[in-house]
């Protein structure tokens, strides 16, 4: 199968190209589902030929969209060293940065962040020193275009290690009156208290002695790009299905109960009717019976999340008119759109199977708040793996649901 970046040099790291090579795949898909649906209303079975041709399809079709969507933020991401006004204290930390992810010298680096120049400042012996706000920015914004469920959630800092957020389950009474009418009093909203702690997260580069002595190396992108990957890779997992020990606690950990006896605190699903499996009469119409579980207020900025194997099945889906359900996005870098909604692909989202919650869909950004500590700290280590220095970097960020009415899941079961 052509990799990404067989892809990449083919489309000549244009996004135009590379987003016209995901249209022309997604032509030649419809045009083999077609051909597929056709022998099964002719012969009861479908061609394994094509069966396969299809598979190979849905995986270029995957494949060409995301090389389009990494092009479009590579040509939007700005250089981290270019560009807004730098303080002679934002200056001074940099270099003394510099010096220490190099060189290990601390004297500098130690003098500064004693004199509290950021929220979070931590001392080298509490496990590091903070990187340069410009590459906490930069590893922030890459891990927003990387990770699933950051694109979509509510995202708060805070530089304590705990976040705490009421929220009203009930809202208070309300109701017409006269002008003259005597004013009944409302009663008080019932309020619950959230609380989502941040939790330590981290990554360790390593750096052959080489390439930090060469000054042409900008150190701070070096970092950024070698920790964000694996940052969102971490945090896109537990997002999803974090138990909140030592980790966020994913949506999907919560206690799950049918929507007809949903109450605070749980998450609502309804079933598709069949153990393991979308119904094969009209299986669109289950996306639909979701989409209206969620209230009006939520479903209007609503999204699908599921991963590329449940993406393959539902692409497949045509409404009743004869229109597939699933198209491709309007332009690179956006989300392709199910029904009309964003659809957001996460691979953390456990596949079709017996009793599992391969769908969510609704409001995120009202439903999942994710929480960043201010400050990533790096601690150089030149001993443990010599001749290569190691930089053990941490970031503390938590999750959690902040709205229970928000989300909603199928669950393929009957």
């Amino acid at each position: 199968m052509t990799d990404h970046t067989d892809l990449e040099t083919k489309a000549g790291g244009s996004v135009g190209a590379a987003f016209e090579e995901f249209m022309r795949a997604f032509e030649s898909y419809k045009d083999t589902n077609d051909e597929r649906l056709s022998e099964l209303e002719r012969r009861s079975a479908s061609d394994p030929l094509i069966d396969d041709k299809l598979a190979r399809l849905d995986r270029a079709l995957d494949e060409t969209k995301r090389v389009a969507d990494r092009l479009a933020v590579k040509a939007q991401r700005p250089h981290l060293a270019g560009g807004g006004v730098e303080t002679a204290a934002l200056r001074e930390h940099r270099r003394a940065f510099d010096d220490y992810v190099r060189k290990g010298e601390t004297a500098n680096l130690s003098r500064l962040e004693a004199k509290a120049l950021a929220v979070g400042t931590n001392s080298g012996a509490d496990g590091g020193y903070l990187v340069p706000p410009e590459t906490e920015r930069a590893v922030i914004s890459a891990l927003k275009d990387i990770s699933p469920i950051r694109s979509i959630a509510s995202v708060r800092q805070v530089s304590g290690s705990v976040y705490k957020k009421p929220f009203a389950i009930t809202g208070a009474a309300t109701g017409w009156v006269a002008e003259t009418a005597t004013r009944s009093q409302t009663t008080s909203p019932t309020l619950d208290e959230l609380s989502f702690p941040t939790m330590e997260l981290y990554a360790m580069p390593a750096a052959t002695a080489t390439l930090l002595d060469d000054s042409a190396v900008n150190i701070d992108e070096w970092i950024a790009e070698e920790v964000r990957d694996t940052f969102a890779q971490q945090e896109g997992t537990a997002f999803v299905s974090g138990n909140g020990t030592d980790k966020p606690k994913g949506f999907l950990d919560y206690t799950k109960v049918a929507n007809g006896s949903w109450a605070w605190e749980s998450i609502g699903f309804i079933p598709t009717g069949v153990d393991g499996a979308f119904p094969a009469s009209d299986p669109a119409d289950k996306l639909i019976d979701l989409i209206y579980t969620v209230k009006s207020g939520y479903r209007t900025n609503g999204t699908f999340v599921f991963n590329r194997s449940t993406q393959a099945a539902i692409r497949k889906m045509k409404d009743g008119d004869g229109h597939y359900v699933w198209q491709p996005a309007p332009s690179a870098g956006e989300p392709s759109l199910l029904m009309g909604y964003p659809v957001v692909e996460s691979e953390d989202m456990p596949a079709i199977a017996a009793d599992s919650y391969s769908v969510a869909f609704g409001d995120f950004r009202r439903g999942y708040l994710i929480v960043d500590r201010v400050g990533i700290r790096v601690l150089r280590d030149p001993y443990s793996s010599k001749p290569y220095v190691l930089f053990y970097t941490t970031k503390r960020v938590g999750g959690g649901v902040q709205d229970f009415n928000a989300i909603k899941l199928l669950k393929f079961a009957d």
